[in-house]
């Protein structure tokens, strides 16, 4: 995947950088025979920039774009997962920027919310964070924002943080990923 900070920098040519990624990803498919990806960070300073890289990343081919659904806004996410859903396009969420909102004992709120408003917002898969590792959570409460983001029917369990039982009704779950 692109890093979450490879977005906008004037040094960081989005349209060569997806250009070359593209072409990486058909030679690795050639030479291997395999379905090969990368996550292309659309994350842009406007909603239109977002969907004109998301444009040409399909136009090269590329099945998945990546947006940072905190720095870039909800609305933003919203507008691009439509985008990519219209399109066939897969959008991956990394959620940078998390932890200043999310891992403070004091103030804050806790990832559970973001995680929710984020399914509501649009995304087929989240950089969510996991038990053990670089990216390590409380076991249960972990468990509890997975099920949240994947689970038509989530029954009240106070252990992993779910403290009313919730319906999704229809609403697209999200697929919670490690992909750091």
């Amino acid at each position: 995947k692109d890093d979450e900070n490879v977005n906008s920098q004037p040094f960081m040519r989005w349209r060569d950088r997806f250009l070359f990624c593209a072409e990486a990803i058909y030679k690795a498919q050639a030479e291997t025979g395999e379905i090969k990806g990368h996550y292309l960070n659309a994350t842009a300073g406007t909603c239109e920039e977002m969907i004109k890289r998301a444009v040409f990343a399909r136009e090269l081919g590329v099945p998945i774009v990546m947006h940072d659904y905190l720095t870039g806004g909800f609305t933003a996410n919203t507008s691009l997962s439509h985008y990519c859903r219209d399109n066939g396009l897969l959008l991956h969420i990394h959620r940078a920027m998390h932890a200043v909102i999310d891992r403070q004992k004091n103030h804050g709120m806790h990832f559970r919310v973001l995680a929710k408003a984020l399914r509501m917002s649009g995304g087929d898969h989240i950089h969510s964070g996991t038990v053990v590792g670089k990216l390590e959570g409380e076991r249960e409460m972990t468990l509890g924002f997975v099920d949240l983001l994947r689970d038509d029917f989530i029954e009240k369990d106070r252990s992993r943080g779910i403290f009313f039982t919730q319906d999704w009704v229809s609403m697209p779950g999200v697929l919670p990923v490690a992909s750091g």
